[in-house]
């Protein structure tokens, strides 16, 4: 893996060793499930071919338990001490590192002062999740750093809660998750109520080519405002159907019945999460009949749900799932993960994706004046010590 040789040379020229454990963790593409894990619902999703590098060695001289950072691809360092990481440092990039230590030791994991080298593959601020690829690299490096070994599910909720409580935003499991079950030339299908997880094969010859709007998102205020409205939605509808605890618990026909009793702005919220997991179960009957075409009219349906009804989109992501619906070769497309910038999706017929990528960077350019530089994307296997 180049990405490791990078990391380990960079070990050596920064602290003059070598590191004692590296760690793998992969970015993420959210293919149907939009801001559905939160809501107890359901996400096919697909880790991908571009990942994050932990290397880390202990640091035995560090009396007062200093640990180090550097980040190669920014050239940022961090030094901060295990016993003061109580009040993070807002907008500190070493908060997802600080996060994960945090929850160890609230585990009563006693993690020792390392010193540590990161790099990554996986676009920034672009919703192809490298806040989790960096956490789950990160986590597993410490816990074989102190010595023991957790299940994936608490990996992942480690990760979940540095996000939740220590960076602040009110992520669900989904990042997490498709990180570490990640499988080659195959989609993850998560149930965010159950905690089930189970590997479903990609179609055949369809290629994920993905674009970067380069409109930088950032998550905290706008997602937490959508996840309050889902809430709100929830609380009114529980007075109703005593039954439902989450939005994973109403049909598209019960929140048409009370719809007069909701907030116009939850019910579109609502109405998105709940098309979504419908949405879901209807791709993997699809996927499974062999009906690309459906599968792939269902990734346009949701990203017009997320345009209108949940506003995660913006004009930067709406051009291009409008210009790759018009390009030979196009299943289906959508942005994907949390939105309000980021990426958009397009599954392509894998002859095609070559060519639909030029084209797309071509139309792009032509529409904006600015290079696109889209990604061919496989999807691949999890999070892994390397």
């Amino acid at each position: 893996m180049k990405l490791k040789q990078e990391v380990v040379a960079g070990f050596a020229r920064v602290f003059n060793c070598s590191p004692g454990i590296v760690a793998y963790a992969p970015g993420r593409l959210e293919i149907l499930g939009n801001h559905t894990d939160y809501n107890q619902g359901v996400v096919l999703s697909a880790a991908i071919d571009r990942g994050t590098v932990f290397a880390v060695g202990p640091l035995a001289e560090s009396a007062a338990g200093i640990c180090q950072v550097h980040d190669l691809r920014s050239g940022d360092q961090a030094e901060f001490r295990l016993d003061c990481l109580s009040q993070p440092r807002m907008g500190d990039w070493a908060n997802y590192i600080k996060g994960i230590v945090v929850e160890l030791q609230k585990r009563q994991i006693e993690v020792p002062p390392f010193q540590a080298v990161i790099s990554s593959t996986v676009p920034l601020s672009a919703g192809m999740s490298s806040s989790a690829a960096l956490e789950m690299s990160t986590v597993l490096a410490l816990t074989e750093l102190a010595g023991v070994e957790l299940p994936k599910l608490e990996l992942a909720r480690i990760g979940q809660s540095c996000e939740n409580d220590y960076v602040g935003a009110r992520t669900g499991l989904m990042d997490q998750i498709t990180s570490l079950h990640g499988r080659a030339e195959h989609l993850v299908f998560s149930d965010f109520r159950s905690l089930a997880v189970e590997t479903i094969p990609m179609p055949p010859g369809v290629s994920m080519v993905v674009a970067n709007s380069m409109v930088k998102h950032v998550l905290t205020g706008a997602y937490n405002e959508r996840r309050s409205r889902c809430e709100e939605a929830v609380a009114t509808l529980a007075k109703h159907l005593p039954e439902v605890t989450a939005l994973r618990d109403v049909t598209r026909q019960q929140l048409e019945q009370y719809r007069h009793e909701l907030d116009i702005t939850a019910y579109r919220r609502a109405l998105h999460v709940t098309g979504e997991n419908e949405r879901v179960f209807a791709g993997i009957e699809a996927l499974r009949q062999g009906r690309l075409e459906l599968f792939g009219r269902l990734l346009f349906e949701s990203h017009d749900s997320s345009r209108f009804n949940f506003e995660n989109s913006c004009p930067e992501l709406d051009t291009l799932a409008e210009l790759g619906k018009s390009l030979p070769g196009i299943v289906g497309g959508r942005l994907s993960g949390g939105g309000f910038g980021g990426i958009t999706v397009h599954l392509v017929e894998a002859d095609h994706a070559d060519e639909f990528a030029r084209r797309l960077d071509a139309a792009w350019n032509a529409r904006t004046g600015k290079p696109l530089q889209p990604m061919i994307c496989t999807a691949a296997d999890g999070a892994r010590l390397v």
